[in-house]
């Protein structure tokens, strides 16, 4: 199999602080010297991405006059213009600075969730400025290392009321734009608030301005939480919340590594990619959206290992839809989707019409019925696992 090459037709993105980290951590300094973002535009345009997403401080560094962020700006639109590369996502920085440290919407401080949403508000004027359709919101320090510290009641009420206020100035200014929350369980905080897309989900469906806000799901986080990725995103796209994904790789529930896409867990790497790239097997909501990588290249790199691991990220994800698709188009794949039953789960429990009342009046349902004789039946999953494998790893074509 040949090494597929990215082009912009496939839509890839990367975050301006994924290929800039300094590759600093809690135990040494940075490695790397913080590249110009009009470069950055431009590199990426040279390995074939289509997109380009930031935090406002990694535009614009925090306490950067007017008129210097009036030309950081001017700058960075004319290099998207002169490259094609679509600035299709941004969100807003409100951890780095110690003011931040106990949270922005959800401080105990309100001068501080003052200061935070109009931060933020800020951005959603520049991200609609510079073209973004999505404007992803991560609540990393909104949460607690000590219960007794927060009332979660007026907590999460603060939380609503901050991102129901840049939905509702969103709305107000006409903007083309709909908001993302990323779900983490943890790191910086020792607990964040929405630490799961079924948080988030359920949190989403008591704000006021829920038709325009849904989720950006990122694969590490999902995972540090044991949890299952592609189950995740399979529900935000039920619930007709997903409106953006961060992709990456990690390996357990470690912390946050950050690794180029499907150096962690292959296996749940090819699940992803199958879902977003054919669907689900009975059809129904499908992911249009860009495929965004948030990952971090290694500390042990230099700028040339920073452009490497980037192409890494398109490299697997286009290797992974290859071996997808000839998964999905497999014979024995089509028929054994039918004969384990995924096919058939598509077809409602009640029949047409069929009433609760009839339902329990029918005796092959239940009286009727032997449960031992039902329970021998095999279905065949380790079968069809083998077979993703199998394609997965090159055997079949």
């Amino acid at each position: 199999m040949s090494i597929p090459t990215a082009t912009r037709e496939d839509q890839f993105s990367f975050g301006m602080w994924t290929v800039n980290w300094p590759a600093q951590d809690q135990f040494g300094t940075g490695t790397r010297v913080i590249m110009d973002p009009v470069y950055i535009v431009h590199k990426l345009a040279e390995i074939g991405a289509w997109g380009i997403t930031f935090h406002d401080d990694d535009l614009v560094p925090f306490g950067t006059d007017e008129a210097g962020r009036d030309k950081i700006i001017a700058d960075f639109k004319k290099a998207l213009d002169e490259t094609g590369i679509v600035c299709e996502m941004v969100t807003t920085n409100t951890f780095s600075h110690p003011v931040f440290k106990d949270g922005a919407f959800t401080s105990n401080d309100r001068q501080v969730r003052r200061y935070g949403l109009r931060k933020v508000l800020r951005n959603v004027d520049l991200s609609a400025y510079l073209g973004a359709s999505t404007f992803v919101m991560w609540g990393g320090r909104e949460g607690a290392e000590y219960d007794s510290s927060k009332d979660y009641n007026a907590a999460l009420s603060r939380y609503a009321e901050g991102i129901d206020t840049v939905a509702s100035y969103i709305k107000s200014k006409k903007y083309d734009m709909r908001i993302a929350i990323e779900p983490k369980p943890n790191e910086p905080r020792g607990d964040i608030m929405l630490p799961t897309v079924g948080h988030a989900i359920a949190f989403i469906d008591q704000l006021e301005n829920s038709d325009i806000i849904g989720l950006n799901p990122e694969v590490g986080h999902e995972q540090m939480a044991c949890l299952n990725y592609t189950y995740g995103i399979a529900q935000a796209l039920w619930c007709g919340k997903l409106f953006h994904i961060d992709l990456n790789g990690q390996k357990s529930i470690k912390y946050d590594q950050d690794l180029v896409f499907g150096h962690g867990d292959l296996m749940s790497a090819f699940g992803t990619v199958d879902l977003l790239e054919n669907g689900f097997p009975n059809g129904g909501p499908r992911y249009t959206g860009p495929r965004h990588f948030d990952y971090k290249p290694s500390r042990t790199e230099d700028e040339q290992g920073v452009w490497d691991s980037a192409k890494a990220n398109m490299t697997m994800y286009l290797m992974l839809r290859e071996r997808a698709k000839s998964f999905r188009a497999d014979p024995e794949v089509q028929e054994l989707l039918k004969t384990v039953g995924v096919i058939g789960l598509a077809e409602p429990t009640l029949a047409p019409g069929e009433t609760v009342e009839s339902f329990m009046a029918d005796r092959s349902t239940y009286e009727d019925v032997d449960p031992d004789a039902l329970a021998e039946r095999g279905y065949g999953f380790v079968r069809l696992n083998q077979i993703a494998t199998e394609h997965l790893l090159g055997a079949r074509s």
